[in-house]
């Protein structure tokens, strides 16, 4: 049974990945049997894996069975971002709410150091960049001790262009790059102190604000169509 259910979330991983990637188009069909050749495994868990990604919402069921890919609107990525602060802000003031010891905020201070050490990403900096920042969330929400919370935001950022990452998928020679990454790292620290002094109201508010510059960068992307469909699942969105 774990080796089947181990198989099934790296099967879901491998579909999700090719679906955000651009590799199958919105509109386009996806059947089990092309996709169990390519992917070396068995139709059980290319169909068990299709209902799971049309359950979060990346598929959708075809009239004479089967599933194709979603095509997204801009509103329902802007929806996502602001779902996204409602979610992050939650775990923000739950975190400020919650913790017991000073040590338990220590890792969320190292992340953010980390950060601070390495100063504006650069091309070649920029993938370590973002896993930086993915730590900074995920440590607060870690602090704000709530399952329920984490699968919320867990099932969110499996939408195209909804999770932190966007935050700072932008080109580093862009002209607004750099003050974008100044106010981001301006939320970060502010959130951190208002966690530290148990102020729940403003660090939710903060987060919340932090949240949209997540549509500042992708207002820009939509500039550039040639980048916007390199980020994942930009491909899928329905520009107006």
């Amino acid at each position: 049974m774990a080796e089947d259910d181990s198989m099934l979330g790296r099967t879901v991983l491998q579909l999700r990945e090719l679906i955000l990637k651009g590799q199958f188009g919105p509109g386009e069909r996806i059947s089990e049997h092309p996709l169990s050749a390519r992917l070396g495994v068995s139709r059980t868990p290319i169909r068990l894996a299709l209902e799971r990604l049309a359950h979060e919402g990346l598929l959708e069921p075809y009239p004479t069975g089967g599933f194709i890919v979603r095509q997204f609107k801009l509103e329902d990525i802007w929806d996502g971002i602001e779902i996204r602060g409602l979610l992050e802000g939650g775990a923000a003031r739950l975190a400020a709410e919650r913790w017991n010891d000073e040590n338990e905020l220590g890792p969320l201070r190292k992340s953010q150091k980390s950060i601070d050490d390495m100063g504006e990403p650069t091309v070649e900096t920029f993938p370590d960049f973002l896993d930086l920042n993915d730590a900074f969330h995920s440590e607060i929400m870690r602090l704000a001790k709530s399952e329920m919370l984490q699968q919320a935001a867990d099932r969110l950022f499996s939408f195209p262009l909804t999770s932190p990452r966007v935050l700072v998928s932008v080109k580093p020679d862009w002209q607004e790059a750099s003050s974008l990454f100044i106010v981001s790292q301006e939320h970060h620290h502010s959130i951190v102190d208002a966690i530290s002094k148990r102020q729940g109201a403003r660090a939710e508010s903060l987060a919340r604000e932090h949240a949209q510059l997540t549509r500042r960068n992708l207002e820009i992307a939509l500039a550039d169509i040639e980048f916007l469909s390199s980020l994942p699942g930009g491909s899928l969105i329905k520009r107006a």
